[in-house]
Parts: C-alpha cells; sequence; structure tokens
C-alpha cells in the first residue's frame, strides 16, 4: 500500500525538482516551520537519500516575534528526525527599507544565500505554492506591472527552487497531518496590516465567491503563460540590444550605455521597452525602483522625438538623444560617433 495522496503528491514534486543534480550534491530546504515548508522537508528528507542526493535544511530567525530562537531550535531538531543535516537556524536582523515585508525578506535571502555558500548547496528548496503564486500575480497586477513581474515566481532561479508551484496549500496541510507534522502557525499570516495577507483572506475569498471557483489556478496558469511570453519578447530584446549598441570608450569608463536609435525603431514596442529598461539598468538606474513610467518617458526619446531635455531616471542617470543615439550615463556624455 502506498502513501497517502497528499504524500505522494509532494514527494513527487521534490523528486522531480531535485531530477537534474549530481549525485552527492547537497540540497538545502528553507523551513520556517508552517505547512508548505515542513511537507517541503519531510518530502525532502525521502526523496533526497534516494536519488543519491545529501539534504540539509536551513531556518531563519527573524527576530520578529517573542519565543522565535526556541521555535527556530525546534525546527532544527525536527530536521533532524526527518533525515535532514546538516540543519542550522542563523539568525538575522531585519532592518526597515523598502516595508517590513520587503525587509523580512532581503534579509531572509541573505542568510540562505550565506549558507548555501559555506555549505556548497547546489540547489536550496522554498515552499511556495499553486496560492502564493496566485497571490504574487494579484499583487503584481494591482502595481501596474509588466508581462514580466506578471509571470510571476519562477519555478528555478539560480540556487532557487520551487517545486509546489503546482500543489495547493490544501495538499501541503494534507501531507502534514498524513505524517504527524504540527506546523507553527505564524501570526503575521493573519495579520490585515500585510498586503499579502488581505489577499488572502479578503480578496481570494471574495474572487472565489463572486466569480466560481478555480481562480487560484487560473492565476497560477496566466503567471506560467506570461512567463513563457516573457522569455520570449526578453529573447528577442537581447538581439535587438546587440545589434543597438553602440561602441563608445568615453561612455565605457563612466559606466554609461549607447544605443542606435535606428534600430529601437524597428523593434515593437515591447521589445525596445525592454531594450531601454536593461541599458538604464546597465547605466547605473536600480531595477527595484526603475518603474514602467521612467522607460515609457525613454521611451518617448524614441517614438515622439521633438528635441526633448535629457530624462531622468533613477540612480541618477540621464538619457538624451544626440544625433541619432540614445545616451545613458551619470552625467552629460558626448554622443557616440
Amino acid at each position: 500500500m502506498g502513501p497517502p495522496p497528499a504524500v505522494a503528491d509532494v514527494r513527487r514534486a521534490v523528486r522531480h525538482a531535485l531530477g537534474d543534480l549530481a549525485p552527492g550534491s547537497l540540497v538545502l530546504v528553507a523551513c520556517s516551520g508552517g505547512a508548505d515548508s515542513l511537507a517541503l522537508a519531510a518530502a525532502t528528507g525521502f526523496a533526497a537519500p534516494r536519488a543519491g542526493l545529501r539534504a540539509g535544511l536551513v531556518t531563519v530567525d527573524h527576530g520578529l516575534q517573542e519565543g522565535s530562537a526556541a521555535r527556530a531550535a525546534d525546527v532544527v531538531r525536527l530536521a533532524h528526525a526527518l533525515g535532514l543535516d546538516p540543519a542550522e537556524a542563523p539568525a538575522v536582523h531585519v532592518g526597515t527599507a523598502g516595508g517590513p515585508e520587503a525587509a523580512a525578506r532581503e534579509a531572509r535571502y541573505g542568510a540562505l544565500a550565506e549558507a548555501a555558500g559555506r555549505l556548497g548547496a547546489a540547489a536550496v528548496l522554498l515552499g511556495h505554492t499553486r496560492d502564493d503564486q496566485a497571490e504574487t500575480v494579484l499583487l503584481r497586477l494591482a502595481r501596474g506591472s509588466g508581462t514580466r513581474s506578471l509571470a510571476g515566481m519562477p519555478a528555478r532561479a539560480g540556487l532557487y527552487r520551487r517545486p509546489f508551484l503546482e500543489l495547493g496549500r490544501r495538499t501541503t496541510a494534507a501531507a502534514c497531518a498524513a505524517l504527524g507534522l504540527v506546523p507553527w502557525e505564524d501570526p503575521h499570516n493573519v495579520d490585515d496590516r500585510y498586503a499579502r495577507v488581505r489577499v488572502r483572506r479578503r480578496l481570494l475569498p471574495a474572487l472565489e465567491e463572486e466569480l466560481g471557483p478555480g481562480v487560484t489556478e487560473a492565476l497560477a496558469r496566466t503567471a506560467s503563460l506570461c512567463r513563457d511570453d516573457a522569455d520570449a519578447l526578453d529573447g528577442w530584446a537581447d538581439e535587438v540590444y546587440a545589434r543597438a549598441a553602440v561602441a563608445d570608450c568615453a561612455l565605457s569608463d563612466i559606466g554609461g550605455v549607447a544605443l542606435a536609435v535606428p534600430e529601437l525603431e524597428k523593434a515593437p514596442a515591447a521589445v525596445r521597452r525592454r531594450v531601454l529598461r536593461r541599458a538604464a539598468v546597465e547605466a547605473g538606474s536600480p531595477p527595484g525602483t526603475l518603474a514602467a513610467g521612467h522607460v515609457l518617458r525613454i521611451d518617448s526619446l524614441v517614438t515622439g522625438w521633438r528635441g526633448q531635455r535629457r530624462v531622468e531616471v533613477p540612480g541618477g542617470i540621464g538619457v538624451v538623444r544626440r544625433y541619432g543615439t540614445l545616451v545613458f550615463a551619470r552625467q552629460p556624455a558626448s554622443p557616440a560617433s
């Protein structure tokens, strides 16, 4: 007799996520102690050894709640019982930049990256589910994000892998129950001060009630379709960027970028704006603060040229058009020849 269906589902998802790793590689599970990451830890502890892999765990103590260190220690003890070794609980300092959610996420990923590098991990597994994906799409839609942002969280990004993006929270909760694991309920997950919590507890249920069941699955499917489109457009943009780039030693010395306007004019808007965004970032504009409105203003130098002055974007970068060339630089630069 096989395992309960939910247990089989989470094990299968982990097995698939690890299928390309070399035997003997170390995989780390990022585990908060909640149902999603706890099911992930249990599934990895089962699947990794059978694939010839080593498996460990990292639980990050954010220090934001009383007793957080004790809870982290409990997760470490449970990790050993699940066959995960090494198991660590690094404590981090959470700042304030970008708000509490962003600050906690930055501190958490910093700790995960440090542990992975120090231990030589080939992959770090994250417990995000299909429900998390749907919430991400709604949050980014509300912010007016483009196709790449609406693509949601990728199944793989560098070291990080998300085996459960095709599974719902009900599955991870059922897997924990079947395995006798008791998840920790984070009070922050029911705190309506956080936008994601409001989406989870209010918006998604309202959409399900008004539009019928299946909204979460549809949003996750939308993310997958947007990712396919964004990948294709990004590849096209890479080709245009390579053709449009103008070599200029003076610009290179100050980190500037120059693009030939005639090449940009040939490209569709969706491709051209990707090229312009990349140029601004490479010139020094922080990608996290470079908004769609900034890119549209740069685009007007290509599509609506009337002798406009310099366009300013975050990071102290200015963009000017001179003699058929767009110049991105921290200071006015001589036009490329």
